[in-house]
């Protein structure tokens, strides 16, 4: 009687669910074959070291000595940035909050939007001075603000680093001034710019401002100041959304050069260009190439349910959950209309079952080869049953 009923609670409920080919019972992990990316040299980039990334899935598009440990200049200002909007969305300080300019902050040279000692300036109008005038002032403010001192903030810089894979990046300053030690490389720049858009896309708020003024109000009176973007790009490719320039004269001359076209965000890094226009025009060339090549495909189906039997759980079945939606970049002009899927699960588990347990996996295969996989887990933790669970069961039965 007991199998019968099991038996029936899953007729009704596949019944319930749409329809669910499921191919196996083993769940196997399988490494995603990634295309080694293509260098650079047929696109006549100036610069010693280059990278094109695509921003929702991180692949590497096109790079050239990606992995090269070079000065970056003000491109150090994204990782500035990625900080100040954690702050934020932590609730540790507020787009609204007051910030006083110290006098280490005001006496910082390079590019700057000349604050004043004592003068104030919210974090809204400072983070368009980072962004968009790449202010060295406004970066050492928002850093004393953020951490107390911009030692600290250094520090919170580099474990930030640390946390996502920046191997070749050690920071000596929130600024980008040169300094000895103070390097990066045009891969862990595309990595801090990804989590950045990705994480925080307001930021395009701010690195798409062409010109805007602000005001500074100091001991001598109240008095606008103009903003303009240092990233040409903004006004010169027609897909551009932003993000950082830098250039020092160890740096030369760099930019990481965000776009996006058609649903696809690229991130374009160039380091060490000759000169200012070189590094505009390799971003230019690696964008215009990535979005020649690149087409994404996003899972936007409502995908349908998975139940797995639970052997000895206080209920028989457990529902899976799907991880984050599959994306897979194409950039050898493959129909990704021919993607397909299965699904794998466990034919059965023995309970008790966790909340988050692998139980199966979906699939997704584009001519013959796998392309990625989703895992799927249990929805909810499933109880082992004990003998008083089956004598409610049993007087449950014997009521109907």
């Amino acid at each position: 009687m007991k199998k019968f009923l099991s038996l029936l609670l899953a007729v009704l409920l596949a019944l319930q669910s749409p329809v669910l080919s499921v191919y196996a019972e083993e769940v196997q992990t399988t490494a995603d074959a990634e295309p080694a990316p293509a260098e650079t040299d047929t696109l006549g980039i100036s610069a010693p070291s280059a990278i094109l990334m695509e921003a929702s899935t991180g692949t590497v598009v096109l790079e050239k000595n990606a992995h090269e440990k070079l000065p970056p200049a003000s491109v150090t200002k994204i990782m500035t940035l990625l900080l100040i909007f954690d702050a934020i969305a932590q609730g540790k300080i507020h787009l609204e909050d007051t910030v006083t300019t110290s006098e280490y902050a005001a006496s910082m040279g390079g590019s700057q939007v000349f604050l004043e000692a004592g003068e104030t300036q919210s974090v809204d109008t400072l983070i368009k001075c980072i962004s968009v005038a790449s202010g060295n002032d406004a970066s050492v403010a928002m850093a004393e603000y953020v951490a107390g001192t911009e030692s600290l903030f250094v520090e919170m810089m580099n474990e930030r680093a640390q946390e996502l894979g920046m191997k070749d990046t050690h920071f000596v300053n929130c600024c980008g001034l040169d300094a000895e030690g103070h390097v990066t490389s045009a891969y862990d720049i595309a990595l801090m710019s990804r989590e950045l858009i990705t994480r925080y896309p307001q930021i395009h708020n701010y690195s798409t401002i062409w010109m805007e003024n602000i005001t500074h109000t100091t001991r001598r009176g109240t008095e606008e100041f103009g903003l303009t973007n240092t990233n040409k790009l903004i006004r010169q490719y027609p897909y551009a959304t932003g993000l950082k320039t830098g250039s020092t004269s160890q740096a030369k001359f760099c930019v990481s050069a965000t776009a996006e076209k058609d649903g696809i965000e690229l991130i374009a890094v160039i380091m060490a260009a000759p000169d200012p226009k070189g590094r505009f025009a390799d971003a230019t060339a690696l964008l215009n190439y990535g979005y020649a090549k690149c087409s994404l495909y996003r899972e936007e189906e409502e995908l349908p349910l998975v139940t797995v039997p639970v052997r000895g759980g206080v209920e028989e079945t457990v529902e899976g959950e799907y991880g984050a939606p599959f994306t897979y970049l194409s950039t050898g002009g493959q129909d990704l209309a021919g993607i397909e899927k299965k699904w794998y699960a466990k034919k059965e588990l023995e309970a008790p079952v966790e909340q988050d347990q692998q139980i199966g996996k979906l699939v997704y295969y584009l001519d013959g080869q796998e392309i990625g996989t989703v895992e799927i887990t249990a929805k909810t933790s499933i109880d082992r049953a004990d003998y008083l669970h089956y004598v409610k069961k049993s007087f449950g039965y014997w009521l109907l």
